[in-house]
């Protein structure tokens, strides 16, 4: 790149989708080698990559080891892991640096950032802080494992970042020191992946390392770090709060969110509904908080918020029968949320279409929630069977060929003030492109069958 000083020491980019395009054009804008190493045969970023950077070496269809041990330092894509062979090698063996876009995210920039991690929930709280920042006129960069690739927000006119981040991008970060960081909660999740729940905890938890103010859930001791008393913090819950801390006030038949003694708002103010939404809001307001955004603005935006896109969002109401898109429910942790919220907030019962590809999760903890709420499980694809398994609940079980077959069987059993909810608790890549494919099929099949 002419007018760029090319720097020492080849770094090596491996995997060419979104975020690795990204690492490519922010490294060599810095002056840096750059190589790329994909898995795949035909990447999806590779003919823009050639295009604009033809000096960049390119090495396909599986990891190249003998590049990797050429490499100063690794910038792997987070759906690769960091313990495939080749990169264990190159970290433990040749004592390799191997990190991720996020990480030099945070060395590119001293501006305050949120970080939020958590099994379920993630996109909602970065995505309310995120509306709560601009709504206060705060220059904000919203991103992360959420949209944008992090290195595509960078912008010196921003002064407030919040990223949601997936524990695959925490286990290559070791800059990040949140302003305000909080893992949401924590349920079996990517069990194909980690030895077992302790390494996923693990991972989750380095949002904490060298942060500001934390935030933790005081339903779910998962979240709490081992932190000394003196670093700032703040805990949220569905029970009545503390001082200083964020809950729920329940009077006169009314839910109000609360700050210790200060009720704040009407839960039924709020633009999306349910308990596991009420426990998203009151993250937000923590992490607001801690960012110092104006609690008005944060509790306006509260009730303008209509909820994200295959998260647990109505489709229609036909014949008194609520239909709910839940398409990003995809592990264990995420339906037994959508199914306590619906399942509350309804005079009928709920019947779930569940299945995919269950990622090495037990699907026992489905069971006793859906013996109080549940009316019918429907299950489809890969792993509908152990589904069906660890089911034992006393509610009709039954198996759908494909999700229109699926919305048709909903539909027979369906009655007046139920609802119907598509919340898999699975990977969606066995009958669908992914979790948004699905989300628009079932959409599309619900407005099929309900006319």
């Amino acid at each position: 790149m002419a007018g760029v000083m090319q720097r020492e020491g080849l770094r090596v980019v491996v995997g060419l989708g979104k975020t690795g395009l990204s690492c490519v054009r922010f490294l060599r804008a810095l002056g840096y080698q750059v190589a790329v190493n994909d898995t795949r045969l035909t990447p999806p970023n590779l003919a823009e990559l050639q295009a604009e950077f033809p000096e960049v070496e390119v090495s396909l269809g599986q990891l190249d080891e003998a590049l990797l041990l050429r490499a100063h330092e690794i910038i792997t894509s987070p759906g690769i892991s960091i313990n495939e062979p080749a990169l264990l090698s190159a970290r433990i063996n040749a004592g390799i640096s191997v990190i991720g876009d996020i990480e030099l995210f945070c060395r590119a920039t001293d501006k305050p950032i949120v970080a939020i991690t958590g099994s379920n929930a993630k996109s909602t709280v970065t995505t309310l802080v995120g509306l709560m920042a601009e709504n206060a006129h705060i220059p904000v960069g919203v991103g992360g494992n959420l949209g944008t690739p992090v290195l595509e927000l960078l912008n010196p006119a921003i002064d407030l970042y919040i990223l949601e981040l997936s524990s695959f991008q925490l286990e290559t970060t070791h800059s990040l020191k949140a302003a305000a960081a909080i893992v949401l909660n924590v349920s079996e999740d990517h069990m194909d992946r980690y030895a077992n729940m302790l390494d996923y905890h693990q991972a989750k938890h380095r949002v904490y390392r060298n942060c500001q103010f934390y935030v933790t859930n005081r339903q779910d001791a998962l979240t709490v770090p081992l932190l000394p008393d003196s670093v700032p913090h703040t805990s949220f819950g569905l029970d009545t709060p503390d001082l200083k801390t964020y809950g729920v006030i329940r009077e006169a038949g009314q839910v109000y969110l609360a700050k210790g003694r200060e009720k704040l708002m009407l839960a039924s103010e709020m633009g999306i509904f349910g308990e596991h939404n009420i426990a998203n809001a009151l993250a937000a307001l923590a992490l607001g908080e801690a960012v110092n955004l104006p609690m008005s603005v944060m509790l306006q935006t509260l009730k303008d918020f209509k909820g994200l896109a295959h998260r647990c969002q109505l489709v229609t109401k036909h014949h008194q029968v609520a239909w709910y898109n839940d398409s990003k429910g995809t592990n264990v942790g995420a339906t037994l949320a959508a199914i306590h919220g619906l399942g509350a907030a309804i005079t009928g019962k709920v019947i779930l279409i569940a299945g995919g590809v269950g990622k090495g999760q037990d699907f026992t903890p489905l069971s006793p929630v859906l013996a109080r709420y549940g009316k019918a499980v429907i299950l489809i694809g890969e792993d509908a069977a152990k589904i069906d398994a660890a089911i034992t609940a006393p509610i009709e079980k039954v198996y759908a060929s494909s999700l229109i077959d699926a919305v048709n069987r909903a539909q027979a059993l369906a009655s007046a003030g139920d609802a119907v909810l598509l919340s898999p608790a699975c990977a969606s890549f066995d009958m669908f492109k992914h979790y948004e494919d699905r989300g628009q099929q079932f959409v599309s099949a619900v407005m099929t069958v309900t006319g």
